[in-house]
């Protein structure tokens, strides 16, 4: 028979991953979100990754670069601008980050056209335009 999962934990994991969609442009790190639920970071990591299939700190970065996704569609900020406006503190690691899961460059994604989405209802616009996760992104250096 199976092991049960926590239900508690469970309860615990889906707070903090609320709170990394409601916070994600804010400086946010393991320590500071395991605190937030009085779970240990080691801890919190290993049942976030069961559960969500990525670390903390990678769900942070998807959910950036999702936000970033749609700023690049549809506002006029510069790179450096959306990389700040998401909480990223660093542009290359933004990028690395943005190139791993979308398959190409914050700038090479901007001139992608866009155009053919403007009919689409939102929340379609955003199932498809979602990142991917866990480095699959086709043309992306999986390593």
């Amino acid at each position: 028979m199976p092991a049960r999962p926590d239900c508690s934990d469970l309860v615990l994991l889906r707070r903090v991953r609320d709170r990394i969609d409601r916070e994600y442009a804010s400086p946010l790190d393991v320590e500071a979100l395991a605190r937030g639920v009085h779970l240990s970071a080691g801890h919190l990591s290993r049942r976030f990754r069961e559960e969500y299939g990525e670390s903390p700190y990678s769900y942070v970065m998807t959910r950036r670069v999702e936000r970033a996704m749609a700023l690049l569609r549809q506002t006029e900020l510069s790179v450096t601008e959306v990389c700040l406006a998401v909480g990223a503190q660093s542009l290359g690691t933004f990028s690395t980050r943005f190139k791993e899961l979308v398959g190409m460059s914050p700038s090479e994604y901007r001139r992608s056209s866009f155009g053919a989405l403007d009919a689409v209802p939102p929340c379609m616009v955003r199932r498809f335009t979602r990142p991917i996760r866990n480095r699959e992104a086709p043309g992306g250096d999986a390593q």
